[in-house]
């Protein structure tokens, strides 16, 4: 195992407690979600929230957001996800959160993917979400430019390969996360959206590695946004405001 995946690794306990607080409230039982799994396999289990309540279909479908929680990726997150639905999410879209497989007890990477493989796991990340993506397609329309992913802290590696590895994803918001570019096919991120958020601050995930990703994934031909916020690794200040500039600014680099 490379050092920044054991520094992903790391993370896991600290970005649960980062964001806690954000999972104690309740103040979206009025959103609608589904517990689903895709053909029937538990291991994958995922949320559908959404559309609204009499919320009609744009014309081109519906956007889609798929969340990898950072953590240890469990359901615990879904209330907050529900929030950000609620409170960030552009109208017209849905979100997908799939739920962590913990294939081993003693796994160390939440998310495992092709070039980071774990004990007895029987499919990688980049192929759950893939499967996500297509489940969620056959019960709405979905609009194929704007399928987005929303990942922090430990989701981020997989966001970073699932979006260089295949192409149903169009853009992605990666927030305090590791970069990792020798699992990444760097090809596959010409024409790619990437909105980075992080804290210079940041003890756990060296804000560096955003800073290389920038100009690592312009280099490859994405279109890459970063920002910073203060406050050290996790979720702080204007949370929902700063995830729906995000989200809006990727609607807008695939619109263009």
């Amino acid at each position: 195992m490379t050092a920044p995946q054991r520094l992903a690794g790391l993370t896991l306990l600290l970005a649960l407690l980062a964001i806690r607080p954000l999972l104690a409230q309740d103040d979206v039982a009025d959103v609608k979600s589904q517990d689903l799994c895709v053909d029937n396999d538990e291991h994958k289990r995922f949320f559908l929230i959404g559309p609204g309540e009499n919320e009609r279909s744009p014309a081109n479908g519906f956007g889609l957001i798929v969340v990898l929680p950072g953590g240890d990726g469990s359901a615990d997150f879904h209330p907050f996800v529900k929030r950000i639905f609620k409170y960030a999410a552009p109208k017209g879209f849905l979100l997908a959160e799939p739920v962590a497989v913990k294939w081993t007890k003693d796994q160390e990477i939440t998310w495992p993917t092709a070039n980071t493989k774990t004990a007895g796991m029987k499919f990688t990340t980049e192929e759950f979400v893939g499967a996500v993506i297509d489940d969620t397609q056959k019960r709405y329309q979905i609009d194929p430019k704007q399928v987005f992913t929303l990942s922090w802290s430990s989701g981020g590696p997989a966001a970073y390969v699932i979006s260089t590895s295949q192409r149903k994803v169009t853009g992605s918001f990666i927030a305090m996360s590791v970069f990792c570019p020798a699992d990444l096919t760097l090809a596959g991120a010409k024409g790619q959206a990437y909105y980075l958020y992080h804290s210079p601050g940041d003890g756990v995930c060296p804000f560096r590695m955003s800073q290389e990703a920038e100009k690592t994934l312009e280099t490859a031909g994405a279109k890459v946004k970063l920002v910073h916020y203060d406050g050290g690794h996790g979720w702080h200040g204007n949370v929902f405001g700063d995830i729906r500039d995000g989200l809006q600014w990727l609607q807008k680099a695939n619109a263009d």
